[in-house]
């Protein structure tokens, strides 16, 4: 099981924090829609290449290959929806995009199980074609809708870029090379030769070094830590023997490495989008509330399944069955009721009224939390799950709107990359690894870990009382800071 979270959560954490962020400069500037058509190409191919893998480094080349596709959907997808729709409908078209991905999470489980059960149960002889077992005709059947997605995304009508926001955006000349200069001043090592190449200051140099010090010896401390906590075996990874734990924040620490990177190559290279994103309190804010609640949300929904399997006696088919479509279903109804909410508030409060419904959600949820997992029976807790999910997944919306709205029109695929590599190291790379922790320190004791992973919410409440205070005043200097660092509007 550890091999299968290294491998879902670190290994794709990994490359998704690397890949993400030159491929949302790609968003920025070149067709978004093919973009969107290559990489949703290239992701289901290699989703499919996990059906014929007979090792673990197969299955770990096919989560590679997620991750770098993966990388650029988002950015470039929410950069297409923000310019087909205007700004007072953008809390329900985030809605819309949230509920969409609650489809896929649930429906995939549900689906996926479903495949692999009646491809064994048909092919129960040893008989199958191929020789493939029921998990691998499930990647398979996964694989297949990409392709057909990707064919129409190649058609798909490209919008002018900021005409929604009348906020005029010239062509990129080069978005392949600035994409690709991204890509080097990001990984760790080729970062000193772009600093090089861009004739980076002592003071530049220095903070790099001392940064990359700082996170070295961070890292190791904190999985030492870990280690006197919960001890693990080592692994055996293609013949080196590593301490899961150092592997875990080794992993993390280069996420953090490829942060400082990026804002130093950003300070270099493009001072305006550096000045929008570090220059808006809201928008660093609203990053971090995204990632410490996906701490939360990765940690619970990661867990969920297990501990009911493990605290009322549920078979693994019958729990991904009705927590799947229980999760899906709820996924749609938070969102899309939070969403119109939140413009309509938005519009009575300028500004602050997305970050109400934002705070309404999670400062309530953690509340209910305590009721869920406390549940006698499987049908209680069901019961009380649909009520605490609807008010739990009502966060994205408003907190998305909210973020987009801080940056330029040609900014979005950066940003967007910036926040989702932050939220996955953060919240893929930390949630499901500290409940698996804290309930090895219990005895196993899921119900506790699961809950204690809400200790961060506190922090999320003031984080956003702050930036209902901030949010109106860092919009309205947006472009005032992009024109000071020297963009033509």
């Amino acid at each position: 099981m550890l091999k299968m979270g290294l491998l879902y959560g670190t290994v794709f954490a990994l490359f998704y924090a690397l890949f993400s962020l030159p491929l949302g400069r790609l968003a920025d500037g070149w067709v978004r829609s093919r973009l969107l058509s290559i990489c949703i190409g290239f992701w289901s191919a290699a989703t499919g290449l996990a059906a014929f893998a007979s090792s673990f480094g197969v299955l770990a080349l096919s989560r590679l290959g997620v991750g770098i596709g993966e990388g650029a959907t988002q950015p470039a997808g929410t950069s297409l929806i923000y310019d087909y729709w205007p700004k007072e409908r953008r809390g329900f078209v985030m809605a819309v995009l949230a509920s969409a991905i609650a489809i896929g999470l649930g429906g995939s489980l549900v689906l996926g199980g479903v495949a692999a059960n009646w491809w064994d149960g048909a092919y129960a002889s040893g008989s199958a074609p191929l020789g493939l077992s029921g998990w691998q005709f499930a990647f398979l059947m996964a694989a297949l809708p990409g392709f057909a997605l990707s064919l129409v995304l190649w058609r798909l009508h490209e919008p002018e870029r900021g005409a929604m926001d009348g906020i005029a955006t010239p062509a990129d000349p080069a978005p392949f090379a600035a994409s690709a200069a991204v890509l080097g001043s990001v990984t760790p090592g080729f970062n000193w030769l772009s600093l090089w190449q861009r004739d980076a200051s002592s003071r530049q140099w220095a903070i790099n070094l001392a940064s990359l010090v700082a996170i070295v010896v961070s890292m190791t401390l904190i999985a030492r830590a870990c280690a006197d906590f919960s001890p693990r075996p080592d692994l055996v990874l293609g013949g080196i023997t590593i301490n899961p734990h150092m592997l875990q924040w080794g992993v993390i620490g280069f996420g953090l490495f490829v942060i400082v990177n990026l804002l130093q190559g950003l300070a270099l290279s493009d001072k305006p989008t550096f000045a929008v994103i570090a220059g808006s309190p809201t928008l660093i804010m609203v990053i971090l509330v995204g990632a410490l609640q996906s701490v939360i949300n990765y940690g619970i929904m990661g867990f969920t399944p297990s501990f009911l399997m493990k605290a009322y006696g549920l078979s693994m088919k019958d729990t991904a069955l009705a927590f799947g479509l229980l999760s899906a279903a709820l996924g749609i109804v938070g969102p899309m009721i939070s969403g119109p909410v939140s413009d309509a508030l938005n519009r009575l409060f300028p500004g602050k009224g997305r970050s109400y419904v934002t705070l309404f959600s999670l400062g309530v949820s953690p509340l209910v939390a305590l009721w869920v997992y406390s549940a006698p029976d499987p049908s209680t807790f069901y019961l009380r799950f649909s009520f605490y999910s609807i008010i739990l997944t009502g966060w994205l919306p408003p907190l998305y709107a909210i973020m987009y709205d801080q940056v330029l029109p040609r900014m979005r695929g950066v940003m967007t990359s910036v926040y989702l590599l932050v939220m996955t190291i953060l919240g893929l790379g930390t949630g499901p690894y500290v409940v698996g922790l804290i309930s090895d320190a219990n005895n196993g004791d899921l119900a506790r870990a699961i809950l204690s992973i809400n200790w961060v919410s506190p922090i999320i409440v003031v984080l956003l009382l702050l930036i209902a205070l901030r949010v109106q005043k860092d919009e309205a200097q947006l472009i005032d800071r992009a024109r000071a660092a020297g963009e033509v509007i």
